[in-house]
């Protein structure tokens, strides 16, 4: 998997297509990402305590990795990703305009 945690991503495909956010988890074993902000579902809390309210949260979901992309702020879209060996590190760029990501 090429993307990372803190990633910036955009979504390509799904009701969120075309939104951006952050990858604040990673599945790797599953193929699937947890974007800040994005596939939000409702999730209905019982109380727990006497007294207490039960509530409603919403909270993000995991996406299928092929359903986002990189994205690189100087092309100002989607990217896929290359890797370059600069010295004892590999480096990930963009395959777009071949600068670092």
């Amino acid at each position: 998997m090429k993307l990372k945690k803190n990633d910036n991503v955009i979504v390509i495909a799904g009701k969120d297509k075309g939104k951006k956010g952050k990858i604040v988890r990673i599945f790797p074993v599953d193929g699937r990402v947890i974007v800040e902000g994005l596939n939000l579902r409702k999730k209905r809390q019982r109380p727990k305590k006497q007294g207490e309210k039960g509530q409603t949260l919403e909270m993000a979901h995991p996406l299928e990795v092929s359903n986002v992309q990189l994205f690189c702020a100087s092309c100002g879209k989607g990217v896929r990703v290359g890797a370059k060996v600069g010295g004892k590190k590999k480096i990930r760029i963009c395959r777009g305009c071949g600068k670092e990501i």
